[in-house]
């Protein structure tokens, strides 16, 4: 694993961001009808969030491209916790799963609102760099890239 090849504090510091990435996101997941359990983004997510994301709209809407405000907090709560954890499916060996996450980060980053799509492009990049650059997360840019997102959580998802 690629993982244990990067500095004791390397790794420390990666769980550290995804603990971190998952706390703060769960406060608006639960809102949502418990989907907090999912944690990571999820291609067998049932019901209306997949087929919400099989077919993305424009996010000029006071939701962005999803169907309620719940669907909209839930799946960006879930996507922006899933980008802190896609190294770890890298580590992993998970290509399939890696990619699926990858799209379904994208999709997520075409259906948010307008005025969290810049924010939330930056951290969808942000993460997928971070696949081949480790320093993203040690250098703090992901957890630079995650903070206005957390912030428009924070205030949108009450």
């Amino acid at each position: 694993m690629k993982i244990f090849a990067q500095p004791l504090n390397s790794p420390i510091r990666f769980l550290t961001v995804a603990l971190f990435a998952a706390v703060a996101m769960s406060g608006c997941s639960s809102q949502a009808g418990g989907s907090a359990a999912a944690g990571t983004p999820s291609a067998s997510s049932g019901g209306e969030s997949a087929s919400a994301s099989a077919s993305p709209t424009p996010s000029s809407g006071p939701f962005g491209g999803f169907a309620s405000a719940a669907e909209m907090c839930s799946t960006i709560s879930q996507e922006a916790t899933g980008a802190s954890l896609l190294p770890m499916t890298a580590a992993q060996g998970k290509t399939a799963e890696l990619e699926q996450y990858k799209t379904e980060l994208s999709a997520t980053a075409d259906r948010v609102p307008d005025a969290l799509k810049a924010d939330f492009t930056n951290l969808k990049d942000t993460a997928i760099a971070g696949l081949k650059d480790q320093t993203v997360y040690s250098s703090g840019k992901f957890e630079k890239a995650m903070a206005p997102v957390t912030a428009w959580l924070s205030a949108n998802c009450k």
